[in-house]
C-alpha cells in the first residue's frame, strides 16, 4: 500500500541486530522525532556468528559515518510532506541517480556556491540520459520552491544557476524538456516581493532568451512576462538604485521577450494591440523620466530596446507599435513640449525599416487630422515631429504621401486663419485661443512645409509648387476661398500664408531650365498677385520670383540697393544665355516687364518694394540677359522714369523718388555687366549730378530711415535724368547695335483681361460680374426690331462709363451678402435661371447661322437636323 513501509521476515531465535546500527549521533545532534502517528518499523534481530568468525571486509559497511547524515535527509523529506518511494524514501543510497546528482550540487553553506564538480557530473549525466531532463528540471525546480518558501535565498541563486548551466549545456533538439520547468520557476520568482529576485529571475530570462532554439514549441506563453516586465519598468521604489536596477531589468526583460517571439511565428504574437499597449508606455516612461548618464542607465537601455523593438517591426506591424506612442504622448500632455516628441520619432524613423517610414508620415498626418480641434500648441507640436519625421523619410524613400504632406498642412493653414479670425477652436466655442499662439501654429507649418520640400528631387518640388498655387485663390481665376465663415480678411490671410508656403518652397528649388521652373500654368497665377493692392502679397509675389529665377545665389548679395554697388561681387554666369532661357524670355519677358511697370504704379509700395523690385531687374539682367533683353531693360527703366514724371499718376513723392532710385541703381549695376563703356560713362554723370544737388533721387537718401524729401510737387530737372538719346548713342556700333534702334520706341505696357481682373480687391467683384445678365432679353419677348447703331463714340462712352463708384460700392456688397446668406436653393435656382437664359440666346444664334438660303423656286428646303441636336452613338461620343 503507497506510503506504508515494507515488512521484513523474522529471523531465528537468539538472532539479534548487530551493535554497529546503533550508532551514536555527533556532539549536538539528537535523532530526528518522527511526526505523531508514525513509529519505525521494529526489525527482527539477526543471527550472531559463532565465536571467532567475523564478517567478510567486503560486507562491512563503509558508510556508516554517512549514515546519520543520510537518515537525517530522509526524515526532512518526510516532514516536508513527500511521499517516499518505497526504501527509496528513507534510504538515500537508494534513490534516484538524477535527485542524488542534483543534491550534490547544494553545499553545506550556501555562500560557498554551487559545487562545480558536482555540477559537472549532473550536467554530463543530463548530456548522457536527455530523456530525464524533464526529471531534472522538476526535482531543480521542487528544491527551488522548497528554499524559496523557506525564505532560503541563498540555495535559491543556486538552483536557478543550476538550470541556467542545464539551458545553456543541452542541445537544441532537447531543450524543449527543460523550459516549462524553468518558465514555472521564474513566475514564481517574479510573483516575490523581493527585487533582487526578480532581477535574478530576469537576469535569467535573458540568457533563455539569447539561446536560440531549432526545434518548435507549441504551448508556450509570454503574456506573463510581457505583463510583468512592463510592471517592473514602471517600479517606483523608494531607494532609487534599487529603482534603476529594477527598471533596468524590466526593459532587459521585454528586450528578451521581443527577441524569443518576434520571429517565431509559432509563438504569442507580441505586435498584437494588447502587448503593444504594455511594451512601448514601458519604454517611453523610462527613455522621458531619465537621462543618458551611463550604460546601465534606463534611458540607455529603453533606446536599445526601443531601437531593437522597432528595427523588427514588419510592414503590417508598424501601425499597431506607433499608435501607443501617439496615444503616451497625448495622455501625458508631451506634444507642446515638442522636444521629447522629436525624440521618440527621430528614434523611430532612423530604426524602422526605410520602406516602411511613409507608414509612420500616414500616421502623424491622421493623428493631427485627428487633433484638428486641440490648443493650438499641440497642433504646433505634431506638425514639429511631422517635419522632422518627413525629413528623415524624404531623405530614405519618397513615397506616395508627398502631396498627402503637403495638403494636410495646407489644409491647417485654411484651419487656423478660422480659428484666429473667431477667436475660438471648436465648433461649440467653449474653448478659447489667441492670436499669437496660431500665428506660431502658421509658422510652424510654414516652416515644415519649406524643410520637407527641401528634401524632395527637382521634379518633384516643380510638382508642389503647381500643387500649392492651385490651393491659392486666384482673382478671376480660382475664387475658392475655403471656409465661408472667414470672409474676406480670411480669404487674404489664406493668400498670404499660402504665397509664404510658396516662399519656403521656392527659395530651395533649383532648376536649370526656367521653362520647366515657370510653366504658364504657374506663372499667369503667379503674375496676377503682382497687381493685388495688399502690399504683402506684391511683395511675397516678387520674393517668390526672385528666388526661382535665381540661380547662382545673387540675390543675397544685393540686400540694398546701391549706386556704389561692386559688380564683381556677383556670381556671374560664364557661359551665353541657354536656347532654354532664351525661349523662356521671348515666351514670358513682356508679361514679366508689364508686371514690374504696373507694380511700380501701386501707391502702397514702400521700401522694401522697390528693393525687390531692384532685386528682381538684377536677377533677370544677370541670368537672362543677352543684347536683346539688355535693350528692352533699358526701354523699361526708361518707361520707369516717365512713369514717376507723369502728372497723370497718382504716385506720391515717396514713390517718384524710389522709382528714380531704383532706375539710378539697376542702370549703374547694368552699365558694369556687358554694354560699351559710354553707357557707363553717362550714367555715372547723371549720379554724380543727383549726388551734388538731388541726393532725393539716390538710393541712400531715399530708403534711408531719415530721408529728406522735398515738400509740395516733386520736380526734377533734365540734368538729373537718364536720356534716352545718349543711351541709343552709346550702344551704336557695339554688339547691341543690332537692337539700339528699339530704344527709340517707348515701352507702353499692354493690360490684359488678367490684369483687370486682378486688379479687383475680392472675389465679390468677380462674382458681380459674372451675375451681369440683360434683364430686358427674355426668349419670351420679341427682339428689338430697331438695331442700335455701333460707333466708336458709343464704344468709347461704354468704356468710360464706369458709373458712380458709391453705387458699384453698394451693389458689390448686395451682391457679396447674398451670396453668404441666402440659402443654397435660391442662389442655385438663380443660376439655372440665367443658364437657361443664356442657351435660348445660344439657340436662337445656332437658328440664325444654321438657317438654310431661300429656294429660287419659293419652297423652303426640308430643315436638316443640327448637329449639336443629332444623337451620335456612345463609340463616337468622348
Amino acid at each position: 500500500m503507497p506510503g506504508t513501509l515494507p515488512t521484513f521476515p523474522s529471523m531465528p531465535c537468539g538472532v539479534t541486530m548487530p551493535a554497529t546500527l546503533n550508532v551514536s549521533l555527533p556532539r549536538g545532534l539528537s535523532h530526528p522525532s518522527l511526526p505523531r502517528g508514525i513509529a519505525m518499523p521494529s526489525l527482527p534481530g539477526l543471527p550472531t556468528l559463532p565465536r571467532g568468525m567475523s564478517l567478510p571486509r567486503a560486507v562491512a559497511m563503509p558508510t556508516v559515518s554517512q549514515a546519520p547524515r543520510r537518515l537525517l535527509q530522509d526524515c526532512c523529506a518526510v516532514l516536508d510532506h513527500q511521499t517516499p518511494g518505497g526504501l527509496c524514501g528513507c534510504c538515500w543510497a537508494l534513490r534516484p541517480r538524477y535527485k542524488r546528482l542534483v543534491d550534490n550540487i547544494f553545499p553545506e553553506d550556501p555562500e560557498d556556491g554551487l559545487v562545480k564538480a558536482n555540477m559537472e557530473k549532473l550536467t554530463f549525466f543530463a548530456l548522457s540520459a536527455p530523456e530525464k531532463l524533464d526529471r531534472i528540471a522538476a526535482y531543480l525546480s521542487e528544491r527551488l520552491t522548497r528554499e524559496l518558501n523557506r525564505h532560503r535565498y541563498g540555495y535559491v541563486c543556486i538552483a536557478m544557476e543550476a538550470l541556467e548551466q542545464l539551458l545553456l549545456a543541452c542541445h537544441c533538439q532537447s531543450i524543449n524538456l527543460l523550459v516549462e520547468s524553468f518558465l514555472s520557476t521564474l513566475r514564481l520568482l517574479l510573483e516575490a516581493d523581493k527585487p533582487h529576485l526578480h532581477i535574478l529571475a530576469t537576469s535569467s530570462f535573458v540568457k533563455f532568451a539569447n539561446i536560440e532554439e531549432d526545434t518548435p514549441s507549441y504551448h508556450r506563453s509570454y503574456d506573463f512576462f510581457v505583463s510583468r516586465f512592463s510592471e517592473m519598468c514602471h517600479s517606483d521604489h523608494e531607494d532609487p538604485g534599487v529603482q534603476n536596477k529594477i527598471r533596468v531589468s524590466g526593459i532587459r526583460g521585454l528586450q528578451g521577450v521581443v527577441r524569443k517571439t518576434v520571429d517565431d511565428e509559432l509563438q504569442v504574437n507580441i505586435w498584437e494591440p494588447r502587448h503593444m499597449e504594455q511594451i512601448v508606455p514601458a519604454l517611453l516612461v523610462n527613455l522621458q523620466q531619465h537621462t543618458h548618464t551611463n550604460s546601465e542607465s534606463p534611458a540607455e537601455q529603453t533606446e536599445v530596446c526601443f531601437r531593437e523593438l522597432l528595427g523588427r517591426a514588419a510592414y503590417g506591424h508598424i501601425n499597431n507599435a506607433i499608435r501607443p506612442v501617439l496615444m503616451h504622448l497625448d495622455s501625458h500632455s508631451l506634444w507642446e513640449g515638442r522636444s521629447f516628441a522629436v525624440q521618440c520619432f527621430q528614434i523611430i524613423m532612423y530604426s524602422i525599416q526605410s520602406q516602411h517610414s511613409h507608414l509612420v508620415i500616414q500616421q502623424l498626418l491622421g493623428h493631427l487630422d485627428a487633433n484638428s480641434r486641440s490648443p493650438a500648441s499641440v497642433r504646433a507640436g505634431i506638425v514639429e515631429v511631422l517635419s522632422e519625421a518627413a525629413v528623415i523619410e524624404a531623405a530614405g524613400s519618397v513615397g506616395p504621401t508627398v502631396l498627402e504632406v503637403f495638403n494636410t498642412l495646407l489644409r491647417q493653414l485654411r484651419q487656423s486663419v478660422d480659428y484666429q479670425l473667431t477667436g475660438y477652436y471648436d465648433n461649440d466655442r467653449k474653448h478659447k485661443t489667441t492670436s499669437t499662439e496660431e500665428k506660431t501654429l502658421q509658422d510652424v507649418v510654414i516652416k515644415t512645409i519649406g524643410s520637407f520640400a527641401n528634401t524632395l528631387p527637382v521634379y518633384q518640388r516643380s510638382e508642389v509648387m503647381l500643387f500649392i498655387m492651385g490651393k491659392i485663390p486666384v482673382p478671376g481665376i480660382y475664387p475658392a476661398l475655403g471656409s465661408p465663415n472667414a470672409g474676406f480678411e480670411g480669404s487674404r490671410m489664406i493668400q498670404v500664408m499660402l504665397l509664404k508656403s510658396l516662399l519656403q518652397v521656392s527659395e530651395c528649388y533649383e532648376s536649370s531650365n526656367l521653362l520647366t521652373a515657370l510653366p504658364s500654368s504657374f506663372l499667369e497665377p503667379l503674375l496676377s498677385f503682382t497687381l493685388m493692392e495688399d502690399p504683402e502679397i506684391r511683395l511675397l509675389v516678387l520674393s517668390i520670383l526672385t528666388s526661382l529665377i535665381d540661380r547662382h545665389h545673387n540675390a543675397a548679395r544685393l540686400s540694398t540697393a546701391s549706386v556704389v554697388f561692386d559688380v564683381s561681387l556677383l556670381e556671374l554666369k560664364e557661359d551665353r544665355s541657354s536656347r532654354q532661357d532664351n525661349l523662356f524670355m521671348r515666351k514670358h519677358a513682356q508679361r514679366l516687364y508689364r508686371h514690374v511697370y504696373l507694380a511700380c504704379k501701386e501707391e502702397s509700395s514702400g521700401r522694401s518694394h522697390y528693393q525687390a523690385l531692384f532685386t528682381l531687374l538684377v536677377v533677370l539682367s544677370v541670368e537672362l540677359a543677352n543684347e536683346e533683353v539688355m535693350v528692352d531693360l533699358i526701354r523699361l527703366v526708361l518707361a520707369l522714369q516717365e512713369l514717376a514724371l507723369s502728372s497723370h499718376s497718382c504716385l506720391s513723392v515717396v514713390n517718384r523718388c524710389g522709382i528714380h532710385a531704383i532706375c539710378a541703381a539697376f542702370l549703374n549695376l547694368l552699365s558694369q555687366l556687358s554694354p560699351p563703356p559710354p553707357l557707363h560713362l553717362h550714367v555715372t554723370q547723371v549720379i554724380e549730378s543727383r549726388q551734388v544737388a538731388a541726393p532725393h533721387l539716390l538710393p541712400a537718401d531715399v530708403f534711408s530711415d531719415t530721408a529728406r524729401l522735398p515738400e509740395g510737387e516733386l520736380k526734377v530737372d533734365e540734368a538729373f535724368l537718364f536720356v534716352q538719346s545718349k543711351i541709343c548713342e552709346a550702344l551704336t556700333g557695339s554688339s547691341f547695335s543690332a537692337h539700339a534702334e528699339r530704344l527709340n520706341t517707348p515701352y507702353t505696357p499692354q493690360l490684359t483681361d488678367e490684369d483687370r481682373l486682378s486688379k479687383r480687391k475680392s472675389v465679390g467683384d468677380v462674382v458681380s460680374l459674372q451675375m451681369d445678365m440683360d434683364p430686358q432679353f427674355c426668349p419670351d419677348t420679341q427682339q428689338n426690331s430697331q438695331t442700335e447703331q455701333i460707333t466708336f463714340e458709343t464704344l468709347k462712352n461704354a468704356i468710360e462709363d464706369g458709373g458712380s463708384v458709391e453705387e458699384e460700392e453698394r451693389r458689390r456688397m448686395q451682391v457679396v451678402e447674398k451670396f453668404q446668406t441666402a440659402p443654397f436653393e435660391e442662389i442655385a435656382a438663380h443660376c439655372g435661371a440665367r443658364t437657361s437664359l443664356l442657351q435660348s440666346k445660344l439657340d436662337q444664334v445656332f437658328d440664325l447661322i444654321i438657317r438654310p438660303p431661300p429656294s429660287p423656286s419659293g419652297q423652303s428646303p426640308p430643315r436638316s437636323t443640327p448637329i449639336y441636336e443629332m444623337k451620335f452613338p456612345d463609340l463616337c461620343v468622348y
